[in-house]
């Protein structure tokens, strides 16, 4: 029975909509390759998605004694997080609010079945 092994992210100070155009990138591939993928991205969002993807590696390898060749991306994805608020002053007496927008990515990595 394959096992699903899950890392998740939390508050990732960079859009969703961002987070998505790399988690698309990977969706499907094997880990190893996934990795390798991500090591080359030129998205900022790149660099934390890879770190993710290695915990969930290490997870496997650590708790389940799963090869890293025998991974694969079963699922992930990018959810909206609340945004962190703020303000930035606009003139004088005034001041705008900010929405700096963040995200939650998830990622579940499966075993290959032997065929």
């Amino acid at each position: 029975m394959p096992h699903d092994i899950h890392a998740k992210l939390s508050s990732l100070t960079i859009s969703a909509q961002k987070v998505r155009l790399v988690v698309d990138l990977v969706r499907g591939k094997s880990a190893v390759q996934a990795m390798e993928i991500l090591r080359f991205a030129p998205q900022s969002a790149a660099l934390p998605v890879a770190k993710l993807l290695a915990s969930a590696v290490a997870n496997a390898e650590e708790n389940f004694g799963v090869s890293r060749d025998d991974l694969f991306v079963a699922k992930i994805f990018a959810d909206e997080a609340p945004p962190a608020s703020g303000a930035a002053s606009e003139h004088v007496a005034a001041s705008k609010p900010i929405m700096r927008r963040t995200s939650h990515v998830t990622v579940v990595l499966r075993e290959r079945e032997a065929a």
